[in-house]
Formats: structure tokens, sequence, C-alpha cells
């Protein structure tokens, strides 16, 4: 089968643990499918996702502080959660847009296999302390954000990867300073899973940032100045400190972007 249209029906999955080995299991003989010039027709809405978790506005999911068992779980939850979109974002991105190289559809399966990776560790974790993915509610903001910019391929690569997805490496350092801080196995347990998920999100947020200044290269645009522009029109969030600067420049940021990101310039 070619390689779009099993990405879409990856992408149309609703079972997680299948849609992740899906995934996985599409990215392993990707190279040596052929990949259409036009996208297949989606059938049904997308994203195909459980019933569960029920989705709500982000103000009304739980805090989730680690020091607890039901905390840790509810945290471990929420970051499930968003690897689960990144699946889907993922299979979106090498499904949806043509006149793209076939290098650009194998690196988007590369990312949603190595999210569909994440998700899987963050489930085993979670069912090790007792609970499953649909537990706690969620919100849905990036695939919104992935929504927004279907009709886009430079909206997506500037606003989905190298915004919405670039504050995991941000956050995920705090986020293991504090799961040091409890100590308990499960905690630490979950800093090396942290691990292997910064490793791998610097990976992604690179191939978006790739994607981005070589389709601006294409279309003769200023990326910097472009960003400015996308933003605004597609109401991307502001971006606060703090900032990973050493996971984004090794993610592919220019000093110029990381000082327009500390206020220091404007597009």
């Amino acid at each position: 089968m070619e390689l779009r249209r099993q990405a879409l029906q990856a992408l149309r999955e609703r079972d997680p643990r299948r849609k992740a080995g899906l995934a996985r299991a599409l990215f392993a003989r990707a190279s040596q499918l052929p990949v259409a010039a036009t996208a297949p027709e989606a059938d049904g809405p997308l994203p195909g996702r459980p019933a569960l978790p029920r989705l709500v506005h982000p103000a009304r999911v739980p805090r989730r502080s680690p020091a607890t068992a039901h905390g840790l779980a509810a945290l471990l939850h929420a970051i499930a959660h968003i690897e689960f979109n990144a699946i889907n974002l993922a299979l979106d991105a090498a499904w949806r847009f043509d006149g793209m190289p076939r290098e650009f559809h194998l690196d988007w399966l590369r990312v949603a296999a190595e999210e569909a990776l994440h998700f899987s560790l963050l489930q085993e974790h979670l069912a090790s302390l007792g609970h499953a993915y649909g537990d706690f509610a969620a919100h849905d903001n990036l695939w919104q954000m992935c929504e927004k910019t279907a009709g886009d391929v430079v909206a997506r690569m500037a606003l989905v990867p190298r915004t919405r997805e670039a504050r995991g490496p941000d956050a995920t350092p705090q986020i293991q300073q504090k799961l040091r801080q409890v100590g308990t196995p499960p905690a630490l347990r979950a800093v090396e899973i942290l691990d292997v998920i910064l490793r791998d999100e610097v990976g992604h947020v690179a191939i978006g940032n790739h994607w981005y200044r070589r389709l601006c290269e294409r279309e003769g645009l200023d990326p910097i100045a472009h960003y400015g522009v996308l933003a605004q029109r597609y109401a991307a969030p502001r971006l606060m400190p703090p900032f990973n600067e050493s996971a984004r420049r090794r993610a592919g940021f220019s000093e110029e972007e990381l000082a327009w990101l500390s206020g220091e310039s404007r597009p």
C-alpha cells in the first residue's frame, strides 16, 4: 500500500495502543513504500481517538503535583496526552500536504514512530501506578493548532513543531527537577522516560525548523519576519520564558530567533 494512505489509516485509528503500533510499523517499512503525489481523501472525522480522556478547557485540567501517587499519575497522564496528540500531528503532516518531497513524509513518519514510543513508555508507567490513558481530563490545544494550519504547510511547520512542540524541551528539565525532589522509584522512572522524550523532541523540533526554513526559501520568505506574520494570523500562543536555549540551539534555532524570543528584537 501507498505511504500516505497508510499514514491516514493510522491517523484514523481510535485505539491508542493500536495507533502507536501502526505508526511504528509504518515507519519501519516506509523507505520501501511509494508516495502518492496527492493525499487520499479522509473519510470521517480526524483524528481517531478514544472516547476518553474527556476534553475540557485547559483551565479546567486538574493541577498535577507529583508529590503524591495520584498527582504523579495525573502528571504522567498529561504528558501521555501530549504524546498521543503528537503521534496524530506527525501522521497528519505525513498524510496531508501535497507538493512536498519524499523526505518530508519520511521525516514525519519518523517523528510519529518516536512519539508512539514515548506514548507507550508513559502508558506502561501509568499502568504500573494503577492508571490508564483516559483516566484524567485533558485539553485539545495541540490538535486545534493542527486544524487551523491544515491548509498552509508553512504555517504548520512554523506553529506546531517549532512553537507548540518546542515548549516541551523548555518545560521538561523543570519537570524532571521536581520529580527528582520527590525521589520515589516511580518518580525517578518518570525522569528516565523524560530523558528519552527530551532527546527525541529536540530532533523533532529540528525537523520542523528544517522544513520551515526550506519552505520559506522556496517561497522567497524571510523566516523570522514571516513567523511573526503567521503567529498573528493564526493566533499562536505568546511564548513566555524560561526557554531552554541550549536545547533550542541544538534544534536549530538561530541566535537571532533566540533574541526575538527573549524580547531583544522583533521580526
